[in-house]
Formats: structure tokens, C-alpha cells, sequence
């Protein structure tokens, strides 16, 4: 049975994409722990991140970095941090999130709604930081 990510890569279920290529792709979380907070994630159903070939590993390490760039234009944290965790769903996911102080990588604190208005000014950011630098995958 297909993961809540990969219905999501194949378009049976929405999402507020920023980065899509041929390994993989990025949208955001639909239960940020901060605006923009985006996740990365392999075209391939891959439960552990250890379990990656390495070349899309590394690839999804330097979309990740792409696009903590871009977070850092547009909503100008402190800093970005990245996560692995994969507890939630067992599909290989990276976080980026703009954080201001390490309790914003809290789940407890993850928003339990948003808006979509929120989500889709978020991506619509985060792709105009990308585009501004020229990244090669932004997603239309």
C-alpha cells in the first residue's frame, strides 16, 4: 500500500509543492512546527533514511540545503534546521524548518491546523527565493 507521500507525489492527495525532480520532491508539512517548514522526500518508498542509496542521499541533503536557503531569504530566521526523524510516516522525509530557538523542532508544538491560505503564501515564498537564485527544480 502506497504511503500518505507517495498519494501525495502521484497527486491523489493535495499538497503545496516547492521542488519536484526526478528523485524526488518537496512540499510543505501540512502540521508545521513553523511557517515554511518543508519536508523532502524521495520519489522512492524508502523507510529509513539509512536504508537510501547513497546518491539520493546526498541529492536529498542538497535539495534540503537549496531550499534552507530559500527559507532564509523568506522568513528570515535565526537559523534553519534539518531533521530526520521518520516516526510518523514510513517514507523517508527530511524537515527544514526556519527556527528561531530549538524548541520550534518541538512536535509537540507542530500546529495542529492551518490554513491553506498560510500554506500556499508560504510556498508561493519559498519558490520566489528559489527562482531568485536560480535552483533548477522549483516546483510550478
Amino acid at each position: 500500500m502506497p504511503t500518505i507521500f507517495t498519494r501525495i507525489i502521484d497527486g491523489e492527495f493535495p499538497g503545496h509543492f516547492v521542488w519536484r525532480d526526478d528523485a524526488c520532491v518537496a512540499f510543505l508539512s501540512i502540521n508545521p512546527l513553523q511557517p515554511g517548514h518543508t519536508l523532502v522526500v524521495p520519489r522512492a518508498e524508502v523507510d529509513h533514511w539509512v536504508d537510501l542509496d547513497a546518491e539520493v542521499a546526498a541529492h536529498l541533503t542538497t535539495v534540503a540545503r537549496e531550499i534552507g536557503r530559500a527559507q532564509m531569504t523568506a522568513f528570515a530566521p535565526t537559523k534553519i534546521g534539518l531533521m530526520i526523524a521518520g516516526l510518523e510516516v514510513p517514507h523517508t522525509h527530511l524537515h527544514v524548518v526556519p527556527i528561531r530557538d530549538v524548541h520550534d523542532l518541538d512536535f509537540a508544538n507542530a500546529a495542529t491546523s492551518v490554513a491553506q491560505a498560510d500554506l500556499t503564501a508560504a510556498a508561493e515564498s519559498v519558490r520566489a527565493a528559489l527562482q531568485a537564485v536560480g535552483a533548477t527544480g522549483v516546483s510550478a
